[in-house]
């Protein structure tokens, strides 16, 4: 592991004070994943072959037309959907065989479903993105365990998101011993419950605030609880309108 290269972004996204570093993390390697995925390797064949292969998700789909390289975007697309004809070609094949059991008859429709559904199920920006954050939880567990002064640092942070709480509790189900393992998911949950006592107060002053009684009360630190409290139940899903990460 390359300790120099990987140990910085966890740093510096702990040192931005937001209500999870992983999220951070997520969306940063998802917009550079993105723009590369439409600059120079949309015509290199290991990448046509890769999302040949695999296709592209939804939401990425979504990023990848809001960039406005609808040429790069749809020679991905082209070449992509030459490929789910050709399997629907076999499929097609195997439904106009006489009934057989297996092999997508009367009694078998759950598995042509499935063999629809195996043909979405899959992104290559999606993958990209895990790659870099399976490294990142490693990482952050490694110096959680190693180093003290990041240890402080992150307890007197803003916590995570459940999500990301999630994936750091799997990985260090593997990293860490049975002592220390107690230690990390005691700090984890801790800071959870701490972090959204803080969110659920500010979200109520914030719904109060509506009540005219309230008018003239200060709003403390309600005006951005909504955002902040969905954030953290589900990951970063309200971003600012525009924005992107530094």
């Amino acid at each position: 592991m390359q300790y120099h290269l990987d140990t910085i972004p966890v740093w510096e996204a702990l040192e931005k004070d937001t209500p999870c570093l992983f999220c951070q993390l997520h969306n940063k390697m998802e917009e550079q994943a993105v723009e590369r995925s439409l600059g120079g390797s949309v015509m290199e064949p290991e990448e046509r072959v890769r999302v040949n292969a695999t296709g592209i998700c939804g939401k990425h789909h979504q990023q990848l037309f809001m960039m406005k390289n609808r040429l790069g975007h749809a020679l991905m697309t082209d070449t992509r959907t030459m490929e789910v004809v050709n399997q629907l070609e076999k499929l097609e094949k195997k439904v106009s065989s006489p009934v057989k059991k297996g092999l997508f008859g009367k009694s078998d429709e759950s598995t042509l479903a499935a063999q629809l559904r195996k043909m979405i199920s899959g992104c290559v920006i999606c993958d990209e993105v895990e790659s870099h954050m399976l490294r990142y939880y490693y990482t952050f567990i490694h110096l959680w365990k190693t180093d003290s002064s990041f240890r402080r640092k992150w307890e007197s942070s803003k916590g995570l998101c459940i999500p990301h709480a999630a994936c750091l509790a799997e990985m260090a189900q593997s990293q860490l011993s049975s002592s220390k393992l107690t230690e990390f998911n005691k700090a984890i949950i801790h800071q959870l419950k701490e972090a959204l006592h803080e969110d659920e107060q500010d979200l109520n002053w914030f719904t109060l605030k509506f009540d005219y009684r309230n008018h003239d009360k200060p709003w403390g630190n309600s005006r951005d609880a909504l955002e902040r409290t969905a954030n953290r139940l589900r990951g970063e899903c309200i971003r600012k309108e525009g924005g992107k990460n530094e």
